[in-house]
């Protein structure tokens, strides 16, 4: 964190936070006009500098004809971009494409943007891009013409040109995920964690308030259990990795009870993490017990809310004595629950706020880490496609021509306000958060420690501030600690900003 400081300090105003790495450079990403700026501003842009330091020395040496940079989030879209455009200045030579998630669901505003595809990037791929990136390669060696390449925007002869054919990828038919070339010892974790993808889409697939689904054009697809284990066996063998990512939408409850067991007969010997919803079919401790046997070491779950109207409202279905179930019958059985919620759904009342904050207080006992958050109305959710039905106003601004969100107000008095909701966020993390204070941090940290020490550890982490005695350790097994320093305003009596040290330890 100091040293982010100091970086942080040379690119003023920029600010990064490590980790995990997240960076604001002071532009709006929801504008075009500032996106572009942005990409020029050896100031601020600290991808300018990384990029001349480690990815252009990189291509230099390797010579590539093709490049393809992935942009799955929004905190990627700017250091996305910066890269693109200084390496078709640097070799404008080599054809550039850009996919992921970020790219697909901004498909509508790219194309009346022609500079990205003249100055920043010359191709983007839609939706999945498995076969599509293939298939660009071909044309690109003239084997296949270019508007036969599915999922496809590209810049030809200035002008930005959409393929009509849209290809959604059969989930069965494709190969084993290749990571051969990438550093995988380089990432800021001791031992290497994969990411498997054994589903497209959400088997549940009905949130109002989300759009990650946006990044497909298909329904929900998956693999048989005995080729998502067969592959994962090929990973560990191959990569020489025992720790894995299901990087799921979200876990269905008959692939895991199918991938547990297999896991198990086959000795695998792997240890895992996923989301997951809240499910009925999730009550028997059995599947809970034979996860954890499986490798199963963290689960994360979207509970959003603990109201069952404001449930009902979101269209997720979930009865508050199953959250209650599935979490007790997780944590019995050694897995680490993560509970995701927000306030200021539209319709909540501050009532029901206080559910959701009463329910993860009652709970803690079975709640080993908390993220909660504020609504915030995404694009491409059924309620910005129906604000009516859901009671808000969305309100779009002329200069955010290529926004991911947009600001919303309610219709009617009596629910949380957007600020409202902001406020009680902020409010639960100052008064609330002390059960789970230092707990989260980088999800591959927290899992990789469960992994090894599993969730009795943990929890007895704790924060002091510089000057106190640290606690009584007799007999004490494991005990771990490091300075971390305090914010500006916590001065001692000297005026000086000191350092606080986190201990953690367990009784043997």
């Amino acid at each position: 964190r100091d040293v982010m400081q100091f970086i942080s300090a040379a690119y003023f105003p920029a600010s990064l936070v490590f980790y995990p790495m997240e960076s604001n450079l002071g532009y709006r990403s929801g504008v075009s006009s500032e996106v572009l700026a942005c990409l020029d501003d050896d100031l601020v842009n600290v991808y300018r500098d990384v990029c001349r330091q480690l990815v252009l020395p990189a291509i230099q040496k390797e010579q590539p004809e093709v490049i393809g940079v992935s942009v799955g989030t929004q905190m990627q879209l700017l250091a996305g971009m910066t890269f693109c455009k200084m390496i078709k200045e640097e070799f404008p030579d080599i054809h550039v494409t850009v996919g992921g998630n970020v790219i697909t669901r901004l498909k509508d505003d790219l194309p009346k943007r022609k500079e990205f595809f003249t100055h920043v990037f010359d191709s983007a791929i839609l939706y999945e891009g498995e076969h599509a990136l293939v298939w660009l390669l071909e044309a690109l060696a003239g084997e296949r013409d270019w508007v036969k390449v599915p999922n496809l925007m590209w810049n030809q002869e200035g002008e930005v040109r959409v393929n009509d054919e849209i290809y959604t990828e059969k989930t069965t038919a494709l190969p084993l995920p290749d990571f051969e070339g990438l550093p995988l010892d380089a990432y800021f974790v001791p031992v290497r964690i994969l990411p498997y993808l054994a589903t497209r889409g959400c088997y549940w697939g009905r949130c109002t308030f989300c759009d990650h689904g946006q990044g497909y054009f298909d329904q929900y697809r998956g693999k048989p259990a005995h080729d998502v284990v067969r592959e994962i066996k090929a990973l560990k063998e191959k990569y020489q990795a025992e720790h894995f990512l299901f990087s799921d939408e979200s876990y269905p409850p008959a692939l895991l009870k199918k991938v547990s067991q297999l896991l198990i007969e086959e000795q695998v010997g792997i240890k895992w993490t996923t989301l997951i919803r809240f499910e009925e079919s999730l009550q028997d401790p059995e599947i809970w017990k034979q996860a954890v046997r499986a490798g199963c070491c963290t689960l994360y779950y979207g509970m959003e809310s603990a109201n069952e109207r404001v449930l009902e409202l979101m269209d997720k279905h979930a009865k508050k004595a199953v959250i209650e179930n599935n979490l007790r019958e997780a944590a019995k059985a050694g897995i680490w629950n993560h509970v995701m919620a927000f306030y200021g759904f539209p319709g909540e009342t501050r009532n029901e706020a206080e559910e959701t904050r009463e329910f993860l207080l009652e709970n803690k006992r079975y709640i080993h880490s908390v993220e909660l958050f504020y609504f915030v109305a995404y694009r491409h959710t059924p309620m910005v496609r129906n604000p009516d039905k859901f009671g808000i106003t969305i309100h779009k601004q002329e200069e955010y021509d290529m926004p991911l969100d947009y600001y919303y107000t309610l219709k009617e008095p009596g629910g949380i306000t957007c600020l409202e909701a902001m406020q009680l966020a902020e409010e639960f993390y100052q008064k609330d958060f002390e059960p789970w204070a230092v707990r989260v941090n980088a999800r591959e940290h927290v899992f990789l420690y469960i992994s090894k020490f599993g969730t009795n550890y943990l929890p007895q982490i704790y924060a002091m501030k510089a000057g106190q005695d640290e606690p009584r350790t007799d007999g004490v097994q494991g005990l771990i600690t490091w300075p971390v320093s305090n914010a500006p305003s916590e001065k001692n009596s000297k005026g000086e900003t000191g350092m606080s040290r986190v201990v953690s330890h367990a009784a043997p």
